[in-house]
């Protein structure tokens, strides 16, 4: 297990996490002091526990938005995917039976020719 120091709002927390999940943790914490700088910005100041509270509901309000947008989606999707699967899969194109005769009929010559060769 890895052991990682990550910097937020000036303040420095170390935290484990699994090997090779460093730079991912890394990223969430940027995500985090982003949210954090939106807020400040919004003057939002008042001590570093609500600064946090604020940004992890900025994060579960988009969670709960993006988790809204995926639900809308799927339920408007079933009716095109059971549209896309009534459709046959594509096979080989059709050959009118007369073709199909001159076809095999050009295979029995080349092959005869072969054997005399």
């Amino acid at each position: 297990m890895a052991q990682i120091s990550l910097k937020i709002n000036g303040y420095a927390y170390t935290v484990g996490c699994e090997d090779g999940q460093e730079d991912h943790l890394r990223a969430m914490a940027g995500e985090i002091e982003a949210r954090m700088a939106r807020i400040k910005a919004l003057g939002g100041q008042s001590g570093e526990s609500r600064l946090l509270v604020l940004a992890a509901l900025l994060m579960a309000d988009e969670l709960h938005d993006m988790a809204t947008e995926l639900t809308d989606a799927q339920r408007s999707r079933p009716a095109s995917a059971d549209a896309l699967a009534a459709v046959p899969a594509p096979g080989p194109p059709a050959i009118e039976p007369a073709r199909l005769a001159t076809l095999a009929d050009r295979a029995e010559s080349i092959a005869a020719a072969m054997e005399q060769a």
